[in-house]
């Protein structure tokens, strides 16, 4: 996320209460989370496990809890909780506005575009040209709907993310403050659910189709042309590629990336990271050849135990 004019950090500090290290003057010009920093942004970090990870980060501002030797060129905003801090420059900069229509008049919809009764439609939501909007779907702020969109009564775009941080009595909600992009020629089946980016955006690249039912994470990318059949749940940053299929009920877990045309099967689980160009099944996911393998030999395991008793 970019602010709307470029701060100091002299001005961030003063904004979340707290001591910097740098120039008073040393211009920020966004915040956003590790994977989609650029220069000029604040990332924060509250774990000594990650703090080589953030300070070598594309930011040039780090919200840290303990004062660390600065890199050449950046700058320290030191808190006694990041998070919370974090929180506090989300509301800040881009709180949240309520609604009183059912249809923003800030929203902005194409030519040619059909938008179905009981169609709630958010603050600068973008919609291009020759969509279907069917009954129910809501449509949360500043979502980018492209040209030639399709989405089918229920669906939901742009609720919060799922990050939460576990404080000693509650579970304590990361802000969530980006959006959603639906490029061109996506069409979305009944009940999908797409959750908002953190800071930046969740995307559906263009041509691809997605099935009934189908969650998508906070800060996911889904490449073009992705072929996703129902019940399938992505978790948030995750990076699926061009021409990829997802059989129904799989599952994928967050920060992983699945290669281009890569096929998986129904009901797989996915937790790491998958080339492109081959299909994969099972729990945990791997290739069909050596998942068959294993279900193979797993087949001999009996006549193998009998053999070893009748040699006892």
């Amino acid at each position: 996320m970019k602010f709307p004019t470029p701060q100091t950090l002299e001005n961030i500090a003063v904004i979340i209460g707290s001591d910097y290290v740098g120039e008073p003057s040393f211009p920020v010009l966004g915040m956003n989370e590790i994977h989609v920093v650029q220069p000029g942004d604040i990332v924060f970090v509250d774990h000594p496990k990650y703090y080589e990870k953030a300070l070598q980060s594309l930011a040039t501002v780090v919200l840290i809890n303990k004062k660390v030797d600065c890199p050449k060129g950046k700058a320290l905003l030191i808190s006694d909780d990041p998070f919370r801090d974090f929180n506090k420059l989300s509301h800040h900069f881009k709180p949240f506005q309520g609604a009183n229509t059912a249809i923003a008049q800030t929203a902005s919809i194409g030519k040619n575009t059909v938008i179905q009764p009981n169609v709630f439609i958010g603050n600068n939501v973008k919609i291009g040209d020759n969509c279907v909007i069917h009954s129910n779907v809501s449509i949360y702020d500043n979502t980018i709907i492209g040209d030639n969109v399709t989405i089918h009564a229920g669906s939901v775009l742009g609720a919060d993310a799922f990050y939460y941080k576990n404080r000693p009595n509650n579970f304590d909600k990361l802000l969530s403050v980006g959006n959603v992009v639906i490029e061109n020629n996506v069409d979305l089946g009944a009940l999908c659910t797409i959750d908002k980016g953190v800071t930046a955006s969740t995307v559906i690249g263009e041509g691809s189709k997605l099935d009934n039912q189908v969650h998508v994470g906070h800060d996911t990318v889904i490449g073009k042309r992705c072929l996703i059949a129902s019940q399938v749940g992505i978790a948030g940053c995750v990076i699926i590629e061009d021409f990829v299929t997802i059989w129904g009920q799989a599952g994928i877990t967050s920060d992983v990336t699945i290669g281009e045309k890569a096929i998986i099967s129904a009901q797989s689980g996915v937790s790491k990271s998958l080339a492109g160009h081959k299909s994969y099944f099972g729990s945990p996911a791997d290739e069909f050849r050596k998942k068959y393998k294993e279900l193979a030999m797993i087949k001999l395991i009996p006549n193998l135990i009998k053999k070893v008793e009748k040699l006892s």
